[in-house]
């Protein structure tokens, strides 16, 4: 196997990966996601338009605490998110209220 078919094999994997995500997910419910940086998925929906979105720092663990949040928020201008189908929105989203909820792998 060459370098070219090896690159083949690795995207058709990991397409696979996204299509079969995107059926067995319900739109806009953030659950975990399959790579291995990234802490959540959702299928985000919006208008008519569907995406698949990864989001969240895998190794982070620990502070959400009251001031924690105020300072992710503001730092991240979180009150002018506006489109479900951004990655920064549904971040902003899952630190509104404390630490985000455990889901099922």
């Amino acid at each position: 196997m060459n370098a070219a078919n090896a690159v083949i094999v690795i995207v058709r994997s990991v397409v696979s990966k996204a299509s079969k995500a995107k059926l067995r997910l319900k739109p806009n419910r953030p659950t975990r996601s399959y790579k291995k940086d990234k802490k959540f998925m959702v299928l985000a929906s919006e208008g008519g338009k569907k995406k698949l979105i990864h989001f969240g720092q895998k190794g982070y663990k620990h502070n959400y605490s009251k001031p924690a949040r105020k300072s992710y928020r503001a730092r991240h201008k979180c009150d002018e998110k506006k489109s479900k189908l951004s990655a920064s929105y549904w971040s902003c989203r899952t630190w509104e209220k404390g630490r985000p909820k455990r889901t099922r792998k």
